[in-house]
């Protein structure tokens, strides 16, 4: 019988549901968990008060979070752990491109490039999408004080940008997961059906619940 993948990150769009089911799933399986912590970016809150002028800094500072991150998992590769994280370093450029002007995204480029960043590859990506309307009523829900200036339209670019990203992923095999109607993080009997495909996710491309989204 073949291993589980040993590497597995959740990704999608803000208030999809990734962080949660990425601590379910590594408790389920003993793996190590690893966290985006949105919450240490000083520049977050600013960002969604005055996104013109603080989506700069705000994005640096998680390409040096992730650079910080990424230096921990390569050193503590000799152990071979097993791990689940909330976040997968290519999806940096995604926010960077979407919040950045020109001339910012530029200088960003040539920070990323200077970091020469070369983050471990999954053994799978899960990645869970949902519409603009469901994001922002998870948003709203969950209550974190400056979320709530997020609107449905940012939203619905941002969605609209993972779709794009994962239409062309090809890096590791990928698990689409329609996670409007469902909720994997709280439900038992969701989270086991999930974790069981999870489990037996090779190469290529799979997909859970009803047909997903795609990109137009």
């Amino acid at each position: 019988m073949s291993q589980p993948p040993r590497y597995i990150v959740f990704e999608g769009p803000i208030g999809v549901g990734k962080t949660s089911l990425a601590r379910r799933v590594a408790t389920a399986l003993e793996y190590e968990l690893v966290l985006e912590k949105a919450e240490e970016n000083p520049f977050l809150e600013r960002f969604y008060r005055d996104p013109v002028n603080a989506a700069l800094p705000t994005q640096l500072h998680f390409l040096f979070q992730r650079a910080q991150q990424i230096q921990s998992l390569r050193q503590s590769d000799m152990f071979a752990p097993a791990r689940v994280a909330d976040f997968l370093l290519d999806k940096d450029r995604l926010f960077a491109q979407l919040t950045l002007g020109d001339e910012e995204y530029r200088l960003y480029e040539q920070v990323y490039q200077q970091l020469s960043l070369d983050a471990p590859v999954p053994d799978l990506v899960v990645y869970l999408q949902a519409p603009a309307e469901t994001l922002l009523e998870r948003v709203r829900r969950r209550g974190i004080e400056y979320e709530q200036r997020i609107q449905q339209d940012y939203l619905q670019r941002l969605g609209d940008a993972y779709l794009r990203f994962f239409h062309r992923y090809d890096r590791s095999p990928l698990l689409i997961v329609n996670a409007a109607s469902i909720d994997p993080a709280h439900s038992t009997a969701d989270f086991q059906q999930l974790l069981d495909r999870i489990l037996v996710a090779r190469s290529g491309r799979h997909y859970f619940n009803p047909v997903p989204f795609v990109p137009a």
